[in-house]
């Protein structure tokens, strides 16, 4: 029971953090990849854009990794393997960059704040 309660938080927490929730830049992925662009902007200025698209990144493939985490907590019986569902939530979070990323390659995604 305390294994479906915890694996239902990491699950609850791993949404947040995900891009699959519309409200969850606002609140937490654009204030976690501020605070990361920030902190390296302290050693250099021009640190603050690469790495505050890398902490936006992070965070929502730490929201996929928390919410496969959890959900195996909550629906599997039998003993995770770490190392095989840490890969498949980094490939699966990279496919799915990917996928934006040629979206907006291909002018099928605007992205106005790019233009010139």
């Amino acid at each position: 029971m305390l294994n479906k309660l915890r694996g239902s938080l990491v699950f609850i927490l791993g949404y947040m953090l995900s891009p699959l929730s519309w409200w969850n830049d606002l609140f937490f992925n654009l204030p976690i990849a501020y605070f990361i662009g920030y902190v390296f902007s302290l050693f250099r200025t021009d640190l603050f854009l690469p790495f505050s698209i890398a902490g936006y990144w992070l965070s929502n493939v730490a929201g996929f990794l928390l919410m496969q985490f959890g959900a195996t907590d909550v629906l599997s019986q039998s003993k995770r393997n770490f190392k095989k569902d840490l890969l498949i939530g980094l490939i699966s979070s990279t496919v799915y960059t990917v996928i934006i990323l040629l979206l907006v390659q291909f002018g099928l995604l605007e992205t106005p704040f790019l233009t010139d």
